[in-house]
């Protein structure tokens, strides 16, 4: 019956008709009555407190007074009428006054009579008075109207034209809660509920909107956060135990001789303990017979490639082969040069695949990786075109998984017919924990949270234009110690509208700082053929060029460990975590690396944020921490990449211990109860189900 109740029309409560109704289906998204519950307060105001008139200070913020309301009159000319009105009380009186809409308030007013006001005070000749006041008749026989904590709406202005204010809100939820046909089932099991100490739904949902204080608000509101988390919780952990109970994966039983004989002979370095911990994770879960799913995290420089790299061996020494798809040419083309490097002299078959590539190499490619003899395949988009068969694949890498869609990546663990590829993503944009576990809950997450022991932290500063001929000095010396810069501006050509500097004037500026043939400048963009972008990255890499001015191209993946200077032109134009990528590209050598973030002296508050982020730290996880608090999680990751829902109060941010106790919750349940048949679940399941559009949860029984 409570679910049949709340799917009523809101046209149908008091006060709302076919016209209001419209307004709130438009202006709010609220069509029925279960819309509305959730229609939920931004904010409240507290009316615990009855002023008294002598009470009244300069300080005064708003304050609720009480009193007989007398000498109500309009006065002014035609263009600048009021109406005023005089409220008194034991210690004194206030004159009230309205400036707009007063036709309509003067009908209501009565004189004589006790009214509650509520209402900033303004000091004017001396004395107080409040405009634009809140009123409202006083009956102390009528506890309804006397609310502690008053909610507030988040409005637009169209509904306040209408007079559709927070009151009139308030009012409706009203109607709705006070109905003897408000009853909502509890869908959250009593081994849970309890525990946790969480009130019932039906409770929250009320004091959402009525609560008697501040503590019965944070209950509810506690409550209602669960229970967002706890539906998205659900859906994750069956579809993890679902894959560890039911996809096979290719059992890997240990690393054999390629893997040994890279670790003694061809590592030239020695693994961060990180990276060892990491690498053991990865060996159990493919030695387990199930399929692995794991996300492996790491900051920029943190050594996420070499751990594929181990993974990748594995594969090829259990008779697999291993794949590693990126976003872009440019990267894809890094990590072929990175890991064929890396694996010199060992009998090992190394391919790339990209858009660039020829016809007559394709196909030979396409013929060699079918019948088994290129054992690591790296490319692009390319990789899950339809022709490109392996012949055993049993890895498949994902660097920077955020930039390809869940279809795209679908695509590559689909190459084989029987028994799926173990999956391996990374990414190098860092999030925090409780936001890893709300996106990735249907993956293990993996963490490399340590640097190269030889790895120097890259100091940052903030200039401005004034200190460009300072900044360009700082460039020659560098050079002059036969190191390498990058200059990385946001645009390729001019914007009147954004009054940046472009990357093409920036060459000519920097052309007139660094003459010809002294000094050798390379270009880089987006809309350079690829084979005149390979040019300039080797010209670059070996040392012919000292400084490379680029977009944003080289954000990820560009490794040249001689370059030590990364000036950002117009800093304030990109998002902490792009700054933090593009800083990313020097300090991966052993010298000293600086970056050095340009911006005009005027910037906005948001953009200062970021600046004062990037100069305070270098740790991806306390940046991405930051770059949240200041974007939210839809923005920074892209909602629609990252599949995030549109929770109404949980704040991904804040609210990590709730976001842990629903994980824990819907764990815990499914561990006991997989298929949810058991009694006590199946008012749960049937929630679920009203709030899925997934086909998985209609196959439980």
């Amino acid at each position: 019956m409570g679910q049949d109740y709340l799917h009523i029309s809101i046209e149908y409560l008091k006060g709302v008709g076919p016209q209001k109704a419209e307004i709130l289906n438009s202006e709010l998204q609220v069509y029925v009555y279960g819309d509305l519950l959730e229609f939920y307060p931004s904010r409240y105001i507290d009316k615990s407190k009855i002023w008294t008139v002598k009470s009244i200070d300069a300080d005064a913020g708003n304050v609720q007074l009480r009193g007989k309301l007398n000498t109500i009159q309009v006065t002014g000319g035609k263009q600048a009428k009021r109406l005023s009105a005089v409220l008194q009380d034991e210690t004194g009186t206030i004159e009230l006054v309205w400036f707009k809409n007063y036709q309509y308030i003067l009908k209501a007013l009565k004189e004589g009579a006790l009214y509650t006001v509520y209402g900033k005070p303004s000091e004017y000749l001396g004395k107080f008075n409040i405009a634009h006041p809140e009123i409202k008749l006083f009956d102390p026989s009528d506890n309804t109207k006397g609310l502690v904590m008053e909610p507030v709406y988040p409005l637009t202005e169209k509904l306040k034209s209408r007079f559709m204010d927070s009151r009139y809100i308030s009012g409706l939820v009203r109607q709705i809660v006070s109905d003897p046909r408000f009853n909502i089932p509890e869908h959250i099991p009593v081994s849970v509920s309890k525990p946790l100490k969480l009130i019932s739904r039906k409770t929250a949902l009320y004091h959402m909107h009525f609560p008697a204080d501040e503590r019965t608000q944070a209950a509810a509101a506690r409550r209602i956060k669960f229970d967002e988390m706890f539906i998205l919780a659900m859906r994750s952990e069956k579809n993890r135990s679902n894959r560890l109970r039911e996809k096979q994966g290719i059992q890997m039983s240990r690393p054999g001789r390629l893997f040994n004989r890279f670790y003694h002979e061809n590592l030239r370095f020695e693994l961060t303990e990180a990276q060892k911990r990491v690498i053991r994770e990865i060996r159990e879960d493919v030695k387990s017979g199930k399929q692995m799913n794991r996300l492996l995290q790491g900051d920029v420089g943190s050594g996420k490639t070499i751990v594929a790299l181990f993974c990748m061996l594995m594969s090829i020494d259990n008779n697999y082969q291993a794949c590693l798809m990126a976003p872009t040419e440019i990267l894809a083309t890094q990590h072929f040069l990175t890991i064929r490097e890396m694996l010199q002299g060992l009998p090992l078959e190394i391919e790339l695949l990209t858009g660039s590539t020829s016809k007559k190499k394709r196909a030979g490619i396409l013929q060699a990786l079918k019948s088994g003899s290129i054992h690591i395949l790296i490319g692009t988009h390319a990789l899950i075109e339809e022709d490109v068969e392996f012949g055993s694949l049993g890895l498949a890498v994902i660097d920077e998984q955020h930039r390809f869609g869940v279809a795209q990546r679908a695509k590559l663990w689909n190459k084989t017919e029987h028994k799926k590829p173990h999956i391996l993503v990374m990414t190098a944009t860092p999030i925090p924990r409780t936001l890893a576990m709300t996106i990735h809950g249907e993956l293990d997450v993996s963490v490399i949270d340590e640097l190269p022991k030889d790895r120097k932290p890259v100091k940052t500063v903030h200039r401005t234009e004034r200190f460009r001929a300072e900044v360009m000095e700082f460039l020659r010396t560098q050079i002059k110690l036969g190191r390498q810069a990058y200059i990385v501006y946001p645009l390729i050509e001019e914007s009147s509208k954004l009054e940046l500097n472009d990357l093409m004037n920036g060459y000519d500026t920097v052309t007139d700082f660094f003459p010809l043939p002294e000094y050798q400048v390379s270009l880089l963009h987006g809309r350079l053929k690829p084979e005149i972008k390979d040019f300039e990255m080797r010209r670059f890499k070996n040392g012919t060029t000292n400084i490379m001015i680029s977009t944003t191209v080289i954000e990820v993946g560009v490794n040249v460990p001689n370059a030590t200077v990364m000036v950002i032109e117009n800093a304030n134009r990109f998002g902490l975590s792009q700054l933090h990528q593009l800083r990313g590209r020097v300090g991966r050598g052993s010298d000293q690396s600086y970056c050095i973030l340009m911006t005009k002296d005027e910037m906005n508050f948001a953009s200062k944020k970021r600046i004062k982020t990037m100069c305070a730290t270098n740790n991806g996880f306390e940046i991405s921490q930051a770059d949240l608090e200041l974007r939210g999680p839809g923005d920074v990751l892209g909602t629609r990449q990252s599949g995030l829902p549109d929770f109404k109060l949980l704040d991904l941010v804040k609210d990590g211990e709730i976001i842990d106790l629903a994980k824990r919750a819907a764990a815990y349940i499914l561990k006991n109860d997989p298929t949810l048949s058991a009694a006590e679940n199946e008012v749960l399941l049937q929630h679920l189900i009203r709030h899925q559009n997934d086909h998985f949860w209609g196959g439980i029984s």
